[in-house]
């Protein structure tokens, strides 16, 4: 059964992702978490106005300020949504990368959530999705989707795409989307990007179906295994080629609301391809 107790929600100044702060919102009111907000304290966060004296820090209501900006952006649904959430606020100084990964092991989050861009995000996930960055947690880390027109429908999960490898840490990663499916009565699609099966020849390109079948056969054995490992049964679609272009088709074709993928360090291509995955979607990535 998921449980997700706690999510940790850093927040960036000025340029506040109000679009994550909504599926924090809807996440927390489903499993009854708490959010603890995190704002790490940046030159251009103090010339927004974040204090920077500790005794200030107490007195500056981190909530508040975001509702006021929704409310700029004539976005009035975010005050209403996060009524009845336990909210912590937490501001700091240092290093953002050193900063999330302390509080997400201090509050033993069960979820980080953040922007997939700001100025302070983007060097920290281009680092989080790596190896080495992910070995220092274990918490999953929820991004929330490069779209530039977010849509004015209330964020839900009615579909659910799991990327898989087939590397040890594939369980792990399908394991979640069954359970973040289940608790949502989400449908649930397993996708796998083979190797490509393009060869350049007079002409153009061709497909090599002998190889195709065998690609395709081998995904389809490895799927049906975990899902018997799982006891569960979902879609599969299998593809080839360019992983995130791939992945993105999946998501487009499936309607997808949530991609899961695994990031950990076992070497499949899904850690060597996990910024260049966050960046392609247009809907929220959990990398495991």
């Amino acid at each position: 059964m998921l449980n997700i107790k706690k999510i940790l929600l850093p927040v960036d100044f000025p340029d506040t992702s109000l679009r994550v702060i909504h599926q924090a919102a809807t996440l927390a009111h489903q499993f009854h978490s708490e959010i603890v907000m995190l704002h790490v304290v940046t030159p251009l966060s103090q010339a927004a106005g974040v204090p920077t004296d500790g005794g200030k820090h107490s007195g500056w209501d981190l909530v508040a300020h975001i509702i006021r900006e929704a409310q700029k952006n004539l976005d009035n649904s975010l005050g209403p949504e996060l009524e009845g959430i336990p909210i912590q606020r937490l501001l700091v100084k240092g290093d953002t990368t050193a900063a999330i990964l302390e509080t997400a092991q201090q509050e033993k989050a069960d979820l980080i959530m953040m922007p997939s861009y700001g100025y302070a995000f983007d060097e920290f996930l281009v680092g989080s999705v790596t190896p080495k960055m992910l070995n220092w947690t274990d918490c999953p880390v929820w991004t929330d989707g490069r779209i530039e027109k977010p849509s004015a429908q209330q964020f839900a999960i009615r579909n659910v795409v799991c990327a898989v490898d087939f590397k040890p840490n594939s369980h792990k990663s399908l394991s979640w989307a069954v359970q973040i499916a289940a608790n949502f009565g989400a449908r649930l699609t397993i996708a796998n990007v083979t190797a490509g099966v393009e060869f350049w020849g007079p002409g153009g390109s061709y497909v090599n179906q002998e190889w195709k079948a065998a690609l395709v056969g081998d995904a389809c054995k490895h799927i049906a295994e975990l899902q018997r490992d799982l006891d569960i049964n979902a879609n599969v679609y299998i593809g080839s080629g360019d992983v995130p272009k791939v992945l993105r088709q999946a998501v487009e074709q499936t309607k997808a609301d949530l991609l899961v993928t695994g990031s950990q360090p076992y070497g499949g291509y899904l850690r060597t391809h996990g910024y260049a995955i966050i960046s392609a979607m247009p809907i929220p990535v959990v990398s495991m």
